[in-house]
């Protein structure tokens, strides 16, 4: 079980996209058209071979749009991890009593959502591809956009809940991963990454507050989102209204 994809959701795509390649020197990107039904466009970058989207809406009515309007601008949307053992996936899913919207299963592609009213926090899905290697969502062609000179991979997910003990809880059941205590923080391990659950502190509500990457020289990376006025008070990273937490590659 890996995390493979972090979805954020903006209002203006492109701008989004000029402020991700600028600062973590990200490739070309894949426009999904099957997001297309959902009143969305969106852009799909590799990350090493992990994946950052953004979705933004091209019309009213849509479920990211009233993300936007619920959380107060631009933020994190939707985790998705990768599994080897999907019927396993499936079957914890279904003893904890979680809905699965949306299930799908066609052309080596299986897709489990869970709907986030069970578990708390932002939408998650449990996926599975004919080969472990293969991405359908970054596109057929992915590994042609892949540029690792700056940002390696996506290695972590932050998420905000107003009772991480409970949301950790639940969320380490279902996934059948255990869970421990890391400096006063909940934390899920996965393979090469990890999930970890914060209070809610923004005022923003539960969902996807930021994500790791790891990079080749943190220094650099700031400074280039500090040219961009993309640093928080704190002197964080912001993309897309998500934090982003720099990890050294």
């Amino acid at each position: 079980m890996r995390l493979r994809q972090i979805a954020l959701v903006g209002r203006d795509l492109e701008a989004a996209r000029a402020d991700i390649v600028a600062v973590l020197g990200l490739g070309g990107d894949y426009a999904d058209p099957g997001v297309g039904k959902y009143g969305l466009h969106n852009a799909v970058w590799p990350v090493g071979d992990t994946f950052l989207e953004v979705v933004a809406p091209t019309q009213a009515g849509t479920t990211a749009g009233r993300l936007l309007d619920k959380r107060g601008g631009d933020g994190g949307y939707m985790v998705i991890l990768q599994v080897r053992d999907l019927a396993a996936a499936r079957a914890r899913v279904a003893a904890g009593g979680v809905r699965v919207p949306g299930l799908f299963d066609g052309d080596g592609v299986a897709v489990t959502p869970w709907h986030a009213g069970d578990v708390g926090g932002p939408i998650l899905s449990v996926d599975a591809m004919e080969r472990w290697e293969r991405w359908h969502w970054g596109g057929p062609h992915w590994r042609e956009n892949v540029r690792t000179d700056v940002s390696a991979g996506i290695v972590g997910a932050e998420l905000q809940a107003s009772d991480p003990d409970a949301m950790s809880a639940c969320w380490s059941e279902v996934l059948g991963r255990e869970r421990r205590r890391d400096g006063g923080r909940w934390t899920i391990g996965l393979d090469g990454s990890e999930l970890r659950f914060v209070a809610v502190t923004d005022g923003r509500g539960e969902g996807v507050a930021g994500f790791d990457v790891a990079v080749r020289d943190p220094a650099a990376v700031r400074a280039k989102a500090r040219a961009r006025g993309l640093l928080n008070p704190e002197g964080g990273v912001v993309l897309c209204g998500a934090r982003v937490n720099l990890v050294q590659a």
